[in-house]
């Protein structure tokens, strides 16, 4: 694993080069629209449902008005965001929890969260950090696959890279990295094929570092 040094250095240059990177990518003008934003945004891009979320928010602007819905209404609407069929069912079913278990507030807290439909670590996380302004560290394809070829986590599986994670940055760092991380994911490290001639964490890379000369 990284020693604190090694992590102080990359985190510096994450700074340097993100220095912006604190805002949420996800539109929303309220608690439960992240919510379902993030929801929605399970094995599709921040950019797709930006664009669903537009119409998405006009024709269901309430609580209310997703749990009183033809679910068949908010499928049609949510489609283009892939497995809409569950997205719709969980939108529907989080707005009617919210409503009778928590007066129609979005919870603070990971287990009241979790405890909606469609909600894992990951969803809460960004709830928390965004909202509330919880330090929370939120693992997604981005932040798990970029912080285990740093070498920062020893596996890409969610909860057990956050909990790594957490113990290893320091905890006033924690939303900026996700934010960082998800645009460098983006822009160099990528899924298909990571940029390492435009990367500038090369020296602090394992992945780097093993790949053949």
């Amino acid at each position: 694993m990284k020693t604190k040094a090694t992590i102080h250095k990359i985190l510096t240059l994450l700074d340097e080069h993100y220095p912006d990177d604190g805002v949420c990518f996800l539109h929303h003008d309220n608690a439960w629209q992240l919510l379902f934003a993030t929801i929605l945004s399970a094995q599709c891009t921040d950019e797709r449902v930006n664009i669903v979320t537009k119409d998405l928010f006009k024709h269901f602007p309430t609580l209310e008005s997703y749990a009183q819905a033809d679910i068949l209404d908010i499928e049609a609407v949510v489609k283009s965001t892939g497995f809409y069929h569950a997205k719709a069912k969980h939108l529907q079913e989080s707005a009617r929890k919210l409503l009778t278990d928590f007066h129609g507030a979005v919870p603070r807290s990971v287990e009241d969260l979790t405890s909606l439909s469609g909600v894992g670590r990951k969803t809460a996380n960004v709830v928390r950090s965004h909202i509330f302004n919880v330090p929370s560290v939120t693992v997604d394809t981005h932040v798990g696959r970029i912080s285990h070829r740093l070498g920062i986590t020893s596996t890409t599986e969610p909860v057990k890279a956050e909990q790594e994670l957490m113990k290893a940055l320091p905890k006033k760092h924690w939303i900026r990295y996700n934010q960082q991380i998800i645009t460098h994911g983006r822009l160099v490290c990528t899924s298909r094929k990571a940029k390492c001639s435009a990367c500038f964490l090369t020296k602090c890379c394992d992945y780097y570092k093993a790949q053949p000369t």
